[in-house]
Parts: structure tokens; sequence; C-alpha cells
């Protein structure tokens, strides 16, 4: 890990990275706080729907109003300072911006934003796990065929597991499965924006700070955040999705080796290699016992007699078998961690994780039965919700990408826990977000059948 002297030695050479971000919400905020201190980090502009949000969140994150009163990206450029402003678009054609973070979360107009800076000789840094999931693949071969880094956000979950898996890969070990915790019970899939603050328990006070969009957060308690994660995991690191999904497996972190292996070897797991979420909660409510609700982890094999002696005399905790081990990392720090990612792309060419396939999918579940004529509300809303798939399976299902629910008309019933179908809704076919996705379906689908899988 050299990244911090490279930094050093960029900025002495040609001035701090100069970056431009996209959204100004949580996680954005977050890197802003990091970003007000960093002499090796110049964001020069940040671009928000809601100009008065964006200057609210310099603000609440530390940065003096001086600093964020530039006109223009040009004067940002000459002064050290950062320009708010409404349209994204002049922060991904203006030539000095180096990389661009694209926080917004909304996996439509990320995906134009994506598209924008690739070609406009950016590197983008894709928090928007929204988009990534549903056509990351076509944009790292299209960042790859302009030069540019298409990379997942360290710090975020997904890129954080990419890198457990990574290292251990790299050291010989066989990955059996990989993944992170949340708090789960299976009737959180029905959860809607009105019901989940209950489920969290914040406080008044917490909520009128402004960062709590019941949207967002309800999307992380009904399921779909974490099929969103798995599938950016599953296409980044070639693990494969269970057929079922994901289980969200009580296990806590003593018995990750145990419980997160194979079923015939008395695990939970219906493969090997795969990506599975595990719950804080035992399915009566109760806590489980050191969990890992804010972390992420990697389950192992040691592939010779040798390897599992040595688990034993450095006290790996492993299975009763002995061989299967785990690595795991208690907690992240989302956007304070970001910067990473930033020196990673500009210094090495490096992504901090990346799609290198289409393996894993998040289909449109119906969270109630659906009448033709209404209208779904995407991700962590009313009507849907989003489940992990296999990428050969929602290909031959049809299935409409999370991603692309908001706003769709249904033209057929749908009952509540089934797959939503592209042959269920009237598709905007002419949206670009959609003939993205239609070009990763067609591309993909030929792949697999390439390949006989």
């Amino acid at each position: 890990m050299n990244l911090y002297p490279l930094l050093q030695k960029r900025t002495a050479a040609a001035g701090p990275i100069r970056v431009g971000v996209i959204g100004a919400g949580k996680f954005s905020s977050m890197f802003l706080t990091q970003a007000v201190g960093s002499d090796n980090i110049h964001v020069v502009g940040v671009a928000d729907i809601n100009v008065p949000k964006a200057k609210d969140a310099l603000a609440r994150t530390g940065w003096p109003a001086e600093r964020y009163a530039a006109g223009s990206l040009d004067e940002a450029l000459r002064t050290g300072g950062t320009h708010v402003l409404e349209s994204a678009d002049r922060l991904l054609e203006h030539p000095a911006i180096e990389v661009v973070l694209e926080i917004t979360g909304n996996p439509i107009i990320g995906t134009y934003h994506a598209v924008k800076a690739i070609d406009n000789g950016k590197h983008i840094i894709m928090v928007n796990v929204e988009a990534d999931c549903m056509v990351g693949p076509i944009l790292q071969r299209r960042a790859e065929a302009a030069g540019v880094v298409y990379s997942m956000a360290y710090g975020d979950q997904p890129a954080l597991i990419s890198e457990l898996v990574d290292w251990c890969r790299t050291v010989g070990f066989d990955v059996v499965a990989a993944g992170k915790g949340t708090k789960y019970l299976p009737e959180y899939n029905y959860s809607t924006p009105d019901t989940v603050w209950n489920y969290y328990g914040f406080t008044d006070e917490q909520l009128a700070t402004g960062d709590f969009n019941p949207k967002m957060f309800n999307s992380f308690l009904d399921g779909t955040k974490s099929a969103i994660e798995m599938a950016a995991v599953a296409n980044g690191t070639g693990l494969i999705p269970q057929t079922e999904g994901l289980n969200f497996t009580p296990v806590g972190v003593d018995d990750l080796p145990q419980m997160l292996k194979e079923r015939e070897k008395g695990g939970t797991l219906s493969r090997r290699g795969t990506v599975e979420i595990i719950s804080s909660l035992n399915r009566d409510g109760s806590e489980v016992y050191r969990d890992l609700r804010w972390g992420v982890y990697v389950t192992f094999e040691a592939t010779t007699d040798y390897a599992a002696q040595c688990f034993a005399e450095y006290g790996v905790k492993t299975d009763d078998s002995g061989r299967y081990g785990s690595l795991y990392r208690p907690y992240h720090m989302i956007g304070l961690e970001l910067g990473v990612s930033i020196a990673s792309a500009v210094l090495r060419g490096e992504a901090t994780g990346a799609p290198t396939g289409f393996r894993g999918d998040v289909v449109t579940t119906a969270k109630k039965d659906l009448k033709a004529g209404e209208t779904l509300d995407g991700e962590g809303g009313y009507t849907v919700f989003g489940k992990l798939a296999p990428a050969e399976l929602s290909l031959e299902r049809r299935a409409l990408p999370l991603g692309l629910a908001h706003g769709m008309k249904l033209v057929r019933d749908v009952p509540k826990d089934q797959t939503v179908s592209w042959d269920d809704v009237d598709a905007d076919e002419t949206l670009h977000a959609v003939r993205i996705r239609r070009e990763l379906e067609n591309e993909f689908r030929a792949e697999h059948l390439a390949v006989g899988v």
C-alpha cells in the first residue's frame, strides 16, 4: 500500500487530483468531510439538482463558505475552490476534471453520467451500485476501450468484499463464499417507506438532519440493496449466485467457516464459490452473538493438508474439519474511504473492483399482488423489491432489472413474490438506460450460449 506517497509525489509534480462530484447525499457528505482537509484532492465541483442541498452538505461537513463560493468551474480551478452547480453535464464535459464520482443512486441517470464521463475521457468511480449491477459490465468494457478506469467505490461493501476475494485467491486459498452482514428478517421484504422507521428506531432528531431518505433506507431493509451489492460482487469476482439467491442466514463471526460452506459439508450453501448475506438477527428476532451487521467476510478452504496444519498452529478459527477458515472486516466507512479509489484510478490506473462479466442480476419482484395499469415505484418503494439471481436465470426469465422498475407501467397482473418480466411492463425502448441494458442482455446472452451455460 503505497498510495499516500504516490499522492504526495503527484501533488508536488502536478497539483492535487481534480475531482467532480455528482450527488450530495449521505455518501457524498462522508467523502466531502474527508476531502475538505486533503492537500492531494481538489473537489473542483459538486453537482446536484438541488443546489441549496449541496451547499448545506458542504457546510455541514466542515467546508467554510468561502471554499465553495467559486462562480464557475474555471474560477474554482484558478483559486483552489469548489463550484456548486445544478448541471452535471458541465462537470462531465470540463477538460480539467480527471475523476468523476457518480453518487446519485439513480440507476437511469447514473448510466447516462457514466457513459458521458467515459466518452469525455474521465475515470468514473461508480458509487451508484444500482447502475453498476444493471449495466456495469457494459460500462466497464466501454471504459477499458476508452483507456479510462471504471471502478467500484472503496469503502462501500462490494469493493471491500472484492478485495477480500482478491487477497484469498492471490495467497492461494479456494474461495467458498463472500459477502456481508445486515439486519434481516423475512418480513422486511415487504416493508414500505411508511414502515421503515419503525424497524430502524431512528429518533426524530436524527431524521431531521436531512441525511435519511426513507426509500433509500427501506431498500437496505427489504433486501434490495443486499441483492444489488451481491450482484456487483458476483460480476466483479466471478462468484456465482445461488439459484435461490440469498438466504440471509443468521451467523456470527465465530461460526463463519462452519456455516458458510457447502450443505453437503455441513454448511448452509447450495453451491461453492458464491455470494451470501448473513443476518445479525435470528429468525425469532433475537440478536446473533458476535454478529457482522456492519462488516464483510470471505470463507475459504486450505488446498493442502500442510496449509490446514498451519491454520491450527497460528490460531485460525476454522470449521470442525480444520480446513475451512474465514477473514472478516467488522465495519466499513463508505464515503470516508473513497480517496483510495480516486488515488488508485489516477495513480495506478487500477479499479478498486470492477465487473469482469455478467454473473449476477437483481430481478424485480412483486412486494404485493400487482394489477395491470399500476406504475412501479422501484427500489425501496411500495410495489417491488429486488432479489438476487444468477444472470443466466434472469435472462431465461426475461426478468425486468430492478434498476429500471421505477415508473414502469404494468400491462398485466403480477402476483406477490413473482418476478416481474419485460413482458409485464410497457417499457420505453427509447430510454438511454433501457438501450444500454438491452445491449448487455443481447451481448451476454450470446456469450452464455457460446459457452453452454
